[in-house]
């Protein structure tokens, strides 16, 4: 699946899954010389670092305690009077002091070492090496920050550079950087590929939605967990029923109407012994059952929610539609191996398409 999609086809759908579609253009040397994804990425990301390094790294308060001979922050009156200081001229405190050593910063340090181990392209390798050591100098440390870390490290609005950073430096991790040989685009077989492109891909439309539709009044939800309509269990059931999550719902409070995308990075179509090719029954089982159990689950009640199964274009385009019980359920493609400018506009073209199916 992935193995024919150009190198700037995957950059667009990074931007959107980063929610930085803005900045479309800004990179356009490094996506046209970059010869795999590796390369790509450690291109991208030595050139984000090399312009912050320039303007001096985003600086963080950390939390220290100290004996100092005067007071700085708030005295410890407790250590102060335990270990009677104050006869030694000396206060226990406690302070915040303002560091280069941020979760942020770490990641990226961490970022920079992995891929300049993993690129293959030796000028790519050794600017990320490079790099990496001018974090090191600047005072930050090797360890990688753990997740609650990093979720205490917040990004303003104005920090379009530390987020481009940082979301380069998360897609490091995400995918692990498989090594790739060279070439216009992926090649095939490798899973942590797939699974990279995957999560791009489901972001990307999740993101493209919401820039598309919030303008227009929809509200964009990712990653619900939906409950079962059961009215009674046996007591071991809980622990083995399956759940329910959505890739994306959409919501118009004023036109009360609800659509819940599922974005799949397999075919759409699969052979049957008695046809060519029928689309995946698993796949329609299943937004079957997404619309169908939350009927009277939600307030109003969802009755003619709408159903999209979104797919990679492979082969033949595919835009049909059904309704079952009241529940119309679409089947698209967009065609992520066409060309850079084509496939921008596609995107966005799918993404405005989404929330006006009807029949």
């Amino acid at each position: 699946m992935a193995s024919e999609i150009p190198l700037r086809n995957i950059w667009i759908l990074f931007l959107y899954a980063a929610d930085l579609v803005q900045l479309q253009g800004r990179f356009e040397r490094d996506v046209e010389q970059a010869q795999d994804l590796p390369d790509l990425i450690g291109r991208l990301m030595a050139h984000v670092v090399e312009d912050r390094l320039h303007r001096n790294l985003s600086r963080g308060y950390q939390a220290r305690t100290a004996v100092l001979p005067r007071v700085r922050g708030r005295i410890d009156m407790l250590a102060t009077e335990a270990g009677q200081l104050m006869e030694r001229g000396q206060i226990a405190c406690r302070f915040e002091e303002h560091v280069m050593d941020t979760p942020r910063n770490r990641l990226v340090r961490a970022a920079l070492e992995r891929l300049s181990a993993r690129v293959s392209v030796r000028e790519t390798g050794h600017r990320c090496r490079s790099l990496a050591a001018d974090f090191a100098r600047a005072g930050v440390s090797a360890r990688r920050p753990s997740r609650a870390e990093l979720a205490t490290d917040q990004i303003g609005r104005n920090e379009n550079a530390d987020r481009m950073m940082v979301a380069l430096a998360r897609m490091v991790f995400d995918g692990t950087i498989p090594t790739e040989t060279k070439g216009a685009s992926l090649q095939p077989g490798d899973e942590t590929t797939e699974h990279l492109i995957r999560r791009l891909f489901e972001r990307a439309i999740g993101n493209a939605l919401r820039i598309a539709l919030k303008p227009e009044g929809w509200s964009i939800a990712q990653g619900r967990r939906l409950a079962w309509p059961v009215s009674g269990t046996t007591p071991g059931l809980s622990a083995i029923l399956p759940g329910m999550q959505t890739d994306i719902e959409l919501t118009h409070p004023e036109t009360e109407r609800h659509v819940v995308i599922d974005t799949k990075f397999t075919r759409i179509l699969t052979r049957s012994n008695h046809r060519d090719e029928i689309l995946r029954s698993g796949y329609l089982y299943q937004m079957y059952a997404y619309l169908r159990t939350q009927e009277h689950m939600e307030q109003p009640p969802s009755l003619t929610s709408e159903g999209i199964l979104l797919h990679p274009q492979v082969g033949g385009s595919v835009d049909e539609t059904l309704v079952i019980q009241g529940h119309p359920i679409s089947f698209r493609t967009i065609d992520l191996t066409a060309p850079t400018t084509e496939f921008a506009s596609h995107l966005h073209k799918t993404a405005t398409a989404q929330a006006r199916i009807g029949i």
